[in-house]
């Protein structure tokens, strides 16, 4: 690969997400009544349920970080201070913000250096890590789609993406081209398993799977589980809390056969979740779309339910913000001390 094909790589990796944000988010302001968001935004938000969803995300990143310690010793390395685990998930979050991905890729260096550990080895935990959320999420997913039902049918019913995704996936020949795409992957890596850079490539997988399989043969796989669960309610919670914030969104809370909000709160929640798999800023652009049309399969209006993904992304995005100030005077604090290390 000639030096101009990796460097526009690397900026179609960075242009492309940020595009991808900037579009989605310009598609959904012309969709939207500005004057209407602006009303609500000054006169119909109980910003105390806005604040409880702020310490929400800071609990959840606590659980996070947490969780990857338990990963990473159970690859071999040595302990490190619960703040440094939290620290590196405050840093990486708010990394995030500023390109997609920046934020991963930071934390594994960053743990890297400072135990010595292989890089590939500290991916393959992080890799583990978002396998578990991609597990999490599919879980969450068929809840919804048993306990709101109605909503989901609606969706797979109405709306074109809804109707493709279950022809796709209820048609035998989906399957049997990824069956056949994994086959002739495994071939063509076999009969070029010499080659120098596939050695080099297998090498790192080999790693890299090391880290991610102590999912299956760790000690503590109780905590992690609890360090899980807690993630996925504080994230939930969040969704929730902040349907006390606005007024259309209470509404739903006691309507009859909303279980005080709880179901629609579960779809928005899953459709929020789901908008990861689209490479953007924090989640700019696909999330806010993601959420507002969740919300428009229980009545609420698109301007009403742009005004609430906006404003729950603002002020989760500034307490990421805060957090990942907190973690680079905390980085700067332990070099000027010699502290940086794992502790013993």
């Amino acid at each position: 690969m000639t030096a101009f094909a990796r460097d526009s790589k690397k900026v179609l990796r960075i242009l492309l997400p940020l595009a991808v944000s900037v579009a989605l988010i310009a598609w959904l302001f012309h969709k939207v009544n500005i004057r209407q968001v602006m009303t609500i935004v000054h006169e119909g938000v109980d910003y105390r349920y806005l604040v409880a969803m702020m310490g929400l995300t800071v609990l959840s990143q606590v659980f996070r970080g947490y969780r990857w310690g338990i990963q990473l010793r159970a690859a071999g390395i040595p302990r490190l201070p619960a703040t440094t685990e939290c620290v590196s998930i405050f840093g990486a979050y708010a990394l995030n913000l500023v390109f997609t991905y920046l934020g991963e890729a930071w934390r594994c260096v960053y743990i890297s250096r400072i135990t010595g550990a292989k890089i590939s080895t500290v991916v393959g935990t992080d890799i583990g890590d978002r396998g578990s959320d991609g597990v999490m999420i599919a879980l969450i997913s068929v809840l919804a789609f048993f306990v709101a039902r109605p909503a989901m049918m609606h969706f797979m019913d109405k709306y074109d993406v809804g109707r493709e995704l279950t022809a796709m996936f209820t048609d035998w020949t989906t399957w049997v081209i990824i069956a056949v795409a994994l086959l002739a992957l495994g071939v063509l890596l076999y009969k070029m398993r010499h080659n120098i850079r596939i050695e080099k490539a297998m090498d790192s997988a080999r790693r890299i799977w090391q880290g991610f399989r102590v999912l299956f043969t760790m000690k503590g796989w109780p905590q992690y589980l609890l360090y899980t669960a807690g993630i996925w309610v504080c994230y939930f919670l969040k969704t929730y809390v902040c349907f006390w914030a606005f007024p259309f969104t209470r509404e739903l809370i006691t309507q009859p056969g909303m279980a005080w909000g709880l179901v629609p709160g579960l779809v928005v929640f899953v459709f929020g979740s789901c908008s990861i798999a689209i490479p953007s800023n924090g989640g700019l652009g696909p999330w806010n779309i993601a959420v507002t049309f969740a919300l428009t399969l229980y009545g609420v209006s698109q301007t009403d339910g742009a005004t609430f993904s906006l404003v729950f992304w603002a002020f989760q995005s500034a307490m990421l913000i805060a957090l990942g100030v907190f973690s680079a005077i905390y980085i700067m604090v332990r070099r000027r001390r010699h502290e940086v290390g794992p502790v013993k």
